[in-house]
């Protein structure tokens, strides 16, 4: 097995585990609603950790923007949960900001096999492809509508992005113009629709 396959097996391994932690984090909730609303027992005792707490959390967001053990929309939803609806926009914004120019800047300096890793051949060959097309002009188009809506592969992108010809100052500015108010919705959404369905469950 290549090195890069093995990368991505030991990612797989990762994910995996993930989804383990992410059933295991629904179940909990689902148990333990109350203790877990915004404004609760919980968000008051992480209140009471002072910076430590967002600190903490925003470190979490940039490694899984990178490493992404947990589903995205799930930490976005703690993270409302935790902090509320306006800090826990900015902590999960700032996090997943940072995270992205983390992805940015190390496929820049690690190269393909680094992004190869994460993804499987197929993915990684469709869009890695966008970044012949125009000289570069249609993957900066394309890039500013995966991050403004759902259902891109927006982590893996980050790295297609350092790939490119494409500078640090560019890619931070399509960032800015076009994913927080899709980040700020998405969460909204996700928070509501997991509201909904542990009534459901109840």
């Amino acid at each position: 097995m290549t090195q890069v396959g093995k990368q991505r097996q030991y990612i797989q391994i990762l994910t995996g585990i993930g989804v383990v932690i992410s059933i295991a984090l629904f179940i909990f909730f689902q148990q333990h609603q109350s203790y877990f609303q915004v404004g609760g027992a919980f968000q008051q005792y992480l209140g009471q950790m002072g910076l430590l707490a967002p600190i903490i959390f925003i470190l979490a967001q940039m490694v899984q923007v990178v490493y992404p053990i947990i589903p995205g929309g799930m930490t976005s939803v703690i993270g409302y949960i935790a902090f509320g609806p306006i800090w826990g926009f900015v902590y999960n914004l700032t996090g997943i900001f940072l995270g992205s120019l983390m992805a940015f800047a190390l496929a820049r300096r690690y190269g393909e096999n680094f992004a190869r890793a994460f993804v499987s051949e197929e993915t990684y060959n469709k869009y890695i492809g966008y970044l012949d097309k125009n000289d570069g002009k249609f993957y900066e188009k394309f890039l500013g509508i995966a991050f403004a809506f759902p259902g891109f592969p927006d982590d893996f992108l980050c790295m297609v992005s350092g790939l490119s010809q494409m500078t640090f100052k560019r890619f931070t500015l399509i960032f800015l113009l076009t994913k927080p108010v899709t980040l700020y919705l998405y969460t909204i959404v996700a928070y509501q629709g997991f509201g909904y369905l542990l009534a459901l469950l109840r």
